[in-house]
């Protein structure tokens, strides 16, 4: 089985399968800092777009655990910021699994690149979840509460918000305390662009017209927040997966509740969900200019499969292609 057939010759990033613990393929490829040649190595840290999500619902779980809030708690009765146009009926589940129906300061049906965001206020002004109401507070219910799953960026700002107003503390160091440093991620963080750590993958988009690599400092959050923006490594996510499977984070029961299937065939809290040889596995994932991202955790098989890339090429048909590989080897040797 040669997986490394599988990456393209351009590809820039990481990419990392284990199964039952034992590496079967774990490669940097490309550059971290693309004018320069300077390459990227196993531990360059990489952004993660969306897959902050998955932290902040394990944050909004240890926090239920605690019985500092309910799973169908009205948000409203958390939160001192007043939100007007968000039905009062919305609850901490539909926030999680994304069947809130509040306006989305991002909708993908509306804008098709998250740059675009950026046009009439500036994203240098982003650097806390708060600093995004301007984008989202005039914005009205789309459907009522639980009834449709619709992706939802404003709902985990929103579940950030409510981690900071309960814990007393930004959500970030919130994170650190209860997930980063319990798991062992001591290159995880939420780090804002200008003020990047040594070793982080620039992350590039690629101009047509000109035919150049540009950065997007200027496409994304200048700091990440409840909607994602978190930077990790390929070792962190691997001791992320084993160290929340084993109960020290939150209970198994309540990690298998975040793997349970939703409002939708494919989301749980904070995770989405796959299916392969009849049973299901979660994964986490991301998207910004510049940036692709998806990690999985197959606990039937005890699989690790993460890919990351600088250069926001497509991680998930390589997933499923890995994927792929994986299970017909798996069925020779059955046969």
């Amino acid at each position: 089985m040669n997986l490394k057939q599988l990456i393209s010759a351009d590809f820039s990033g990481f990419v990392n399968i284990r199964s039952n613990s034992d590496p079967l393929l774990v490669e940097a490829y490309g550059y971290r800092d693309l004018p320069n040649k300077i390459k990227n190595n196993v531990d360059t840290i990489f952004g993660t777009a969306s897959g902050g999500k998955t932290f902040i619902a394990v944050a909004i779980m240890k926090l239920i655990e605690e019985q500092n809030i309910g799973i169908d708690h009205p948000i409203d009765q958390i939160l001192s910021t007043k939100l007007p146009n968000i039905d009062s009926s919305v609850t901490i589940h539909q926030l999680l699994n994304h069947t809130s129906g509040i306006g989305d300061y991002y909708d993908e049906e509306v804008l098709s690149d998250y740059s675009e965001l950026w046009t009439d206020f500036p994203n240098y002004n982003i650097r806390k979840n708060g600093d995004l109401l301007p984008l989202f507070i005039d914005k009205k219910m789309t459907s009522i509460p639980g009834k449709t799953f619709q992706y939802n960026n404003t709902g985990y700002v929103i579940l950030a918000m409510i981690i900071e107003e309960l814990t007393g503390q930004d959500f970030d160091r919130y994170l650190k305390q209860v997930i980063f440093e319990p798991a062992g991620m001591h290159s995880t963080g939420y780090f804002a662009l200008d003020r990047l750590p040594a070793n982080v993958a620039n992350a590039y988009i690629y101009d047509e017209k000109t035919a150049e690599y540009y950065t997007n400092i200027y496409s994304i959050d200048a700091k990440g927040t409840g909607a994602g923006g978190c930077f990790t490594t390929l070792k962190d996510l691997d001791r992320f997966w084993q160290t929340l499977f084993s109960g020290k984070i939150i209970t198994k029961q309540a990690v298998e509740l975040m793997q349970t299937m939703q409002a939708s065939d494919y989301y749980g809290y904070g995770f989405w969900i796959a299916k392969s040889n009849e049973h299901a596995f979660p994964y986490m994932q991301g998207q910004d200019p510049g940036v692709s991202f998806i990690s999985s955790y197959d606990q039937s098989v005890n699989r690790t499969i993460t890919i990351m890339s600088n250069l926001g090429q497509d991680v998930w048909t390589l997933h499923k292609k890995i994927s792929a590989t994986l299970s017909e080897e798996e069925n020779a040797v059955e046969k």
